[in-house]
């Protein structure tokens, strides 16, 4: 044991790395079906490593941090740019009102009770779930004119109150908006939630749109119809309307074909045909009888993720666009998932599609080519991260965070870590409007945000843990309820103005309380609970705006109380 501890104090490096791995051992485990997670897990390992006094370069969490930060800002800057559209304007100014209520209520907590800047610092992260102030709050104490002793206690401080605090943040949101929510609203969720979807025309039967709610098929029956011999391909296929039924292929008279639209069908022809399950089912009576023709069936189909940047697409519903020119040449592609800022969007007539939405449409080859093109950029998978794109927008980013202004003795500035968020929401929403460049794979995106995350948070823990206990020991109950207070007072607020104020949909204003807090966990408990997708329409905006101020108020909230 006493070689180990002599070669993490002689290599940290090593000590971050068991840090990260008991972190996320930690973190996985369930109590119930609640988890610590990975954060909260890495900090606490983090905290115990610490007691070993491994010292470890602050350079280290810096450059981890402005990786993180900048794929946080990547990821949601398509959606904050578009929250400042006209029709995103009353998500923006929901999602700055509940996040005012958040860096309020710490600072009245912090005032009433006595708290250091510290610690209320620690309590906003912890009881927001917002972990990137543990940073940013950080480097503006250490912008503070005081001394270097002050600013190490301070900086411990904070840790102690995110991990006391970052529990009930995170299981009583969830708790909160899926169980108490709906009462505050006096609503039955999931009949508010069918009442919206039956709004935005979920489930009816319009031509273009309808494949998009089922699995997809391709089927071959020999066409012994009396009635539907002699007609033209696009005569047979308008004759199924509503229903989206194509014919992909043809055998006729020994040779398989790919037929125009003015191609005529004659008695015993064999047709390859593409539609959903259901639809298959309810028109073969019509048809004639289903045939195993493997050598027909096989023609190339292609499932594909297409960014939208096609102005002319780009604000319309599905129904619309179902009606529109690019609809109508859509002929073959079926529409199977709607994407925007990581989440699923509830598939319906009334949905609207915006820049930068992965829409993910399938069927034969050929035609999801020429749907891709009419939409937009096709994303194909690759596992190359664009890192001309990532280096120069992290410095561009840090450079211009790094300017202050002075305020008295006061300096202010955005910081390093500022400016890469900054920098972030820019590149990301260039990425949305010209995907051609600056492509950031899931998986690496993912290694960004959680791994950024986590070992800036490795490090905290470690440096932190000598000082971790005694601070536990001196406010570790008042910090619990304070955070309680915290976690739950912005979100009172939320509901009331969401309902009396902008009268929101109920089941919006629950999606944009979660998204407002970044609080994922919670959105997946409030569509469990709503039994719909819809509390997501509330989300992405709000959780762009939420992000970025939250984030700041790491900084707001130092200079307040310093």
């Amino acid at each position: 044991m006493e070689w180990l501890v002599d070669t993490l104090r002689q290599y940290p490096e090593l000590a971050i790395f068991l840090t990260l791995g008991l972190g996320y051992f930690i973190g996985k485990q369930k109590f119930g079906k609640f988890s610590l997670g990975a954060v909260t897990g890495t900090l606490l390992a983090g905290v115990v490593i610490g007691q070993l006094n491994i010292t470890i370069s602050p350079n280290v969490k810096a450059v981890f941090f402005l990786m993180f930060l900048f794929a946080v800002g990547y990821g949601v800057g398509p959606q904050f740019f578009r929250g400042l559209k006209s029709d995103g304007l009353s998500q923006v100014f929901f999602a700055v009102i509940l996040c005012l209520a958040c860096l309020f209520s710490t600072y009245l907590a912090a005032l009433l009770l006595g708290f250091p800047l510290g610690s209320a610092a620690g309590l906003l992260s912890g009881a927001c779930t917002i972990s990137a102030v543990i940073g940013v709050a950080t480097d503006t104490i250490n912008q503070l004119a005081i001394s270097s002793e002050q600013k190490a206690a301070y900086i411990n401080q904070i840790p102690v109150a995110y991990a006391v605090t970052y529990i009930f943040g995170t299981a009583g949101s969830a708790w909160f908006l899926a169980s108490v929510g709906p009462k505050l609203l006096g609503v039955d969720l999931p009949a508010e939630c069918k009442e919206l979807e039956q709004k935005m025309g979920a489930g009816q039967p319009e031509p273009g749109v309808i494949s998009a709610y089922t699995r997809l098929a391709a089927r071959a029956y020999q066409l012994t119809n009396p009635s539907l011999v002699g007609k033209t391909v696009a005569d047979f296929e308008a004759h199924f309307s509503p229903h989206r039924v194509f014919v992909e292929r043809v055998r006729q008279g020994g040779k398989i074909l790919d037929p125009p639209a003015e191609f005529v069908l004659q008695g015993g022809d064999v047709l390859a045909l593409g539609s959903t399950r259901a639809a298959l089912v309810e028109i073969e009576k019509d048809i004639g009888p289903e045939v195993d023709d493997r050598e027909l069936l096989d023609f190339p189909a292609e499932i594909l993720d297409v960014v939208v940047t096609n102005k002319a697409v780009a604000g319309k519903t599905l129904k619309e666009i179902a009606e529109s020119d690019a609809g109508r040449q859509g002929r073959g592609v079926f529409l199977r998932k709607l994407v925007r800022g990581g989440h699923e969007m509830p598939l319906t007539l009334g949905t609207v599609v915006d820049r930068g939405d992965v829409l993910t449409i399938a069927g034969a080859q050929p035609d999801v080519e020429r749907a891709a093109k009419l939409l937009g950029y096709a994303d194909r998978a690759t596992d190359m991260t664009d890192m001309v794109f990532v280096g120069f927008g992290i410095l561009l980013g840090g450079l211009i965070g790094a300017l202050s202004l002075k305020v008295g003795k006061v300096p202010l500035s955005l910081s390093t870590s500022g400016g890469a968020l900054i920098a972030g929401l820019v590149f990301g929403w260039l990425r949305a409007v010209h995907p051609t460049f600056g492509r950031i794979p899931s998986p690496a995106l993912w290694v960004m945000n959680n791994v950024g995350l986590t070992t800036f948070i490795a490090v905290v823990g470690i440096s932190a843990g000598p000082g971790f206990v005694a601070g536990l020991k001196q406010h570790g109950v008042l910090l619990f309820f304070a955070g309680i207070f915290i976690t739950l007072m912005p979100f009172v607020v939320g509901i009331f103005v969401g309902k009396y104020f902008f009268k929101m949909h109920p089941a919006i204003i629950l999606g944009a309380c979660a998204g407002a807090r970044t609080t994922t966990a919670a959105l997946g408990a409030i569509q469990d609970a709503a039994q719909s997708k819809t509390p997501a329409l509330g989300y992405t905006v709000t959780y762009a705006v939420g992000n970025t101020l939250l984030i700041i108020w790491g900084v707001v909230i130092v200079l307040m109380l310093g």
